[in-house]
């Protein structure tokens, strides 16, 4: 649906997106992450052709998104940036009056795409009465005019408060299930993401540091929490046996390669170390980012 080969961006002489390489396939939720500057919002402005690259290709929906925009766009969904409406009017003639920007859409198709979005009840309202996370849904039923295959999402949920981001999320797994979209999804809420998306791929300094599904991210690396007489002298005997690779938080140890719980006990044992407790720990998303995170800035 979306394939990205060897893209460039420069801005007056700095590097903000550096030979990226990505494939996201039809009907999966794909999420793309990164700290604020890591070149995110480039590449989704680059997706949609209001930003043009440096080099590389972009294919959308089967077409060339820089030679054949119109084309590639036909299908194309998005929240991008901050969706800006006329507030002195109701959201249903907001939706009327866009609709002509994007694609001729009949009275029936804006109700069905209200209701879709949760504002049945609210359409004849002044969008300046609306609440941010209405605000949220009146832009995302935007995105629906055009009876999109592939939907774009940047920064769905910013703003919105628990309830509302409950609420934007099964919106979108909704949408998801009962239109068979492929939804690119970019956010800084990971435990969102967690709950979103089918695969991720990381983003840092323009560059793409990972790309995989969440279950990789889980494997990836292999965390354990570890409860004994003296952390210090503990982790220092396990990395000299090398048995672990680092430490985190003076409770947390991360198994090298193949290493094993049971291992690291009979080397405490043998060393003379009191261990009252281990057991194994599951990676969340927000530990793999953060951890990648710390790794890239140390090299």
């Amino acid at each position: 649906m979306i394939e990205l080969q060897q893209v460039k961006k420069v801005f007056a002489g700095r590097l903000a997106v550096d030979d990226l390489n990505l494939s996201i396939k039809a009907g999966e939720i794909f999420g793309l992450l990164g700290h604020n500057g890591a070149g995110k919002s480039t590449t989704i402005g680059m997706i949609l052709g209001q930003v043009w690259p440096t080099s590389g290709k972009i294919t959308v929906c089967g077409h060339d998104a820089i030679s054949d925009r119109a084309n590639a766009l036909r299908k194309v969904g998005a929240i991008f940036e901050s969706p800006v409406f006329y507030d002195y009017l109701s959201g249903y003639r907001n939706l009327e009056i866009l609709s002509h920007y994007t694609a001729s859409t009949s009275p029936e198709r804006i109700r069905q795409i209200i209701e879709w979005v949760g504002l049945t009840g609210r359409e004849n309202s002044k969008v300046r009465t609306y609440s941010h996370g209405m605000r949220a849904r009146l832009a995302l039923a935007q995105a629906l005019l055009p009876k999109p295959d592939l939907l774009i999402l940047d920064e769905p949920g910013d703003g919105l408060d628990p309830e509302g981001i409950h609420e934007m999320r099964q919106t979108i797994l909704r949408l998801h299930r009962e239109m068979g979209l492929t939804i690119l999804l970019s956010s800084h809420l990971l435990t969102e993401v967690e709950q979103l998306c089918t695969r991720i791929a990381i983003m840092n300094k323009g560059r793409k540091v990972f790309e995989g599904t969440l279950a990789d991210t889980r494997e990836t690396q292999r965390w354990v929490r570890l409860r004994v007489g003296d952390f210090a002298r503990a982790a220092k005997i396990l990395r000299e046996a090398q048995l672990i690779a680092e430490t985190r938080d003076d409770k947390f140890v991360q198994l090298i390669g193949k290493a094993e719980n049971n291992q690291l006990v009979e080397c405490l044992v043998a060393c003379g170390e009191s261990v009252y407790e281990i057991a194994n720990k599951e990676q969340s998303l927000e530990d793999f980012y953060l951890t990648l995170s710390r790794n890239q800035r140390s090299q």
